[in-house]
């Protein structure tokens, strides 16, 4: 017993004498404690200017904007349980038109019955106009067949979340954050 707490108290020695000799090293603390000075001071002395000029390079960026016509982009949510099928590689078919964007997805399951561009409560108002599936039939790399669920949905802007909210099957909406991005010439297919 006491070759265990003697045992027990030297590695607690030695770790801590390892966390402290890591920890510390030379001058970095000074360095860190100056830099993080010159930044408050930076920030002091001129908000109100950064802020103008944030505003001015925005004004003078033009908007990335696709030209008609149909794109692969990534379709990324904020949860595991809410994602674009296996099958698909996490993308869909992004269609613009007259500078409306829609990407279409194929889900994982069929457990997601509506979605709503917004948030669950707006969802749930009178009149709000959810988005109605499609069954979409998706392959996998083994050669396995499914049919899944899909959505059109529209996208708002590129490389910005935004809000969809969900139905699942048990009649619950929830809120999600989903975001479209990396939008690729869609492959033409050639038939033979």
């Amino acid at each position: 017993m006491k070759k265990k707490i003697a045992t027990l108290l030297g590695l607690t020695v030695l770790a801590c004498t390892l966390a402290v000799g890591c920890g510390s090293s030379g001058s970095q603390p000074s360095e860190t404690a100056d830099t993080e000075e010159t930044a408050d001071t930076t920030e002091d002395t001129a908000p109100e200017e950064t802020a103008e000029s944030a505003e001015e390079t925005e004004s003078e960026t033009p908007e990335v904007s696709l030209e008609d016509g149909v794109y692969t982009a990534e379709f990324d949510t904020d949860s595991s349980m809410f994602h674009v099928s296996e099958a698909c590689d996490g993308k869909g078919t992004l269609t613009v038109q007259d500078g409306a964007m829609t990407i279409h997805v194929s889900l994982a399951s069929k457990n997601i019955v509506n979605l709503y561009p917004g948030l669950a409560e707006d969802a749930q108002k009178e009149g709000a106009e959810v988005l109605e599936p499609t069954t979409d039939s998706v392959t996998y790399s083994d050669g396995i067949t499914e049919e899944v669920y899909g959505f059109d949905v529209p996208v708002p802007a590129l490389d910005e979340e935004f809000d969809l909210a969900l139905l699942g099957t048990k009649g619950t909406w929830y809120d999600h954050k989903v975001i479209v991005s990396n939008p690729e010439p869609a492959e033409e297919v050639v038939s033979q």
